[in-house]
């Protein structure tokens, strides 16, 4: 039974003295340590890279559909300006067509009068003009610039 005994004393003896040297060994422990921090800094590192790409990702593509959005709005604006201009156009067009009208009747009419007042005798000449509309404007020009000529050499005079 001794010997027993001694061998299992001898075994924890062992044990004890391969602990003791295990706990010694500083530079080892130290190792060890810095290895399994290391891998689990490089474990750390790849998902802080996975998490910004996933992130990175994330913003392009909301960034991606506010592009889109912002460029269909102003799509949207830019016709409903061309639509508001052409109406705005037709608008204009249609209130000068009926200014043209008015203007035409107008002439008409005052020309209607204006031969009902004129004698018998010159209404021969009124017609002539019809036809020939274009010299008789100008000669009346001619006449009402010679008449402004005229009255202003007379108010010059007067004033002298």
């Amino acid at each position: 039974m001794t010997k027993r005994t001694a061998h299992g004393t001898g075994g924890r003896l062992t044990d004890a003295a391969g602990s003791l040297a295990a706990k010694a060994d500083l530079k080892g422990r130290t190792q060890t340590r810095a290895a399994d921090l290391k891998d689990k800094a490089g474990a750390l590192t790849v998902q802080l890279r996975e998490g910004a790409n996933r992130a990175g990702h994330h913003a392009q593509d909301r960034a991606a559909k506010r592009g889109h959005t912002a460029q269909e709005q102003m799509t949207r604006a830019r016709h409903r300006l061309l639509e508001q201009a052409l109406r705005t156009g037709h608008a204009v067009q249609e209130g000068a067509e009926r200014a043209g009208h008015l203007a035409s009747e107008k002439a008409v009419e005052a020309g209607r009068v204006a031969e009902e007042h004129i004698p018998r005798s010159a209404r021969g000449a009124l017609r002539g003009t019809r036809r020939h509309s274009r010299p008789v404007l100008l000669a009346g020009a001619a006449l009402a610039f010679a008449g402004a000529f005229v009255m202003g050499a007379l108010r010059r005079g007067r004033r002298r």
